[in-house]
């Protein structure tokens, strides 16, 4: 089977992500990052993901973003509530650049030319390293920075709901069989992974449930 590095931060878009790469018949390594971040209870199901949805393996790297701080997910920041114009404070500089570079290395060692991420341009808080031109970019990198990319292999960055709503997401995870009562997306979820129910992360999720007529199985505090 050919091999994918799939990063599963525990949230509704990477289980999707997990559950496509392995319908396309990729021999999936799950990869999730500790970076620090207040909603550390996401990092246990992301391990349920990985392991409901078949991973050969989950390996979790722990780069501690608290040290730069920027971030209301990594420092005392608030947590905004209701959306508003520009990048929210929820955005953490460069977090997608560095999770994808640790998947790249790893897949480097697997002997892996494909490199799955669920981030998603339509309904998403304006992270610039959640679009289309990002994508594109770090896959050129990754074709002339890794040794594999210089000896021939074609190095592969797939983002399979980049131009998905939430609800299309939602769908799609019905039908692939996904239990999102076992995924965490809130911001500010408790240690059990209870949601608060009104972050960004939060409100996309349930307006995704509720756009898509399916009952939203999230467990609120």
């Amino acid at each position: 089977m050919k091999r994918a590095v799939v990063l599963v931060s525990g949230g509704m878009d990477s289980a999707v992500t997990l559950a496509l790469a392995r319908e396309q018949g990729f021999e999936c390594h799950a990869l999730s990052v500790a970076y620090g971040q207040r909603h550390a209870s996401e990092l246990n199901a992301a391990a349920r993901v990985a392991r409901a949805l078949g991973a050969i393996e989950h390996k979790v790297v722990d780069v501690d973003l608290r040290a730069i701080g920027g971030s209301a997910l990594t420092a005392d920041i608030a947590v905004p509530e209701h959306g508003g114009a520009g990048i929210p404070s929820t955005y953490v500089p460069a977090r997608n650049t560095i999770m994808l570079s640790i998947a790249l290395g790893w897949a480097e060692v697997l002997n892996a030319a494909d490199l799955f991420c669920g981030v998603n341009a339509v309904d998403y808080s304006g992270y610039p390293d959640c679009r289309p031109e990002f994508i594109e970019a770090f896959e050129r990198l990754a074709n002339v920075a890794t040794k594999a990319g210089v000896e021939g292999t074609t190095i592969r960055v797939h983002a399979p709901l980049i131009r998905m709503s939430k609800a299309d997401i939602v769908r799609e995870g019905m039908r692939l069989g996904i239990d999102f009562a076992e995924t965490v997306s809130c911001y500010r979820a408790d240690p059990d992974g209870r949601a608060c129910a009104h972050c960004d992360a939060c409100r996309l999720r349930a307006e995704g449930f509720r756009a898509a007529a399916v009952p939203d199985p999230t467990r609120y505090r």
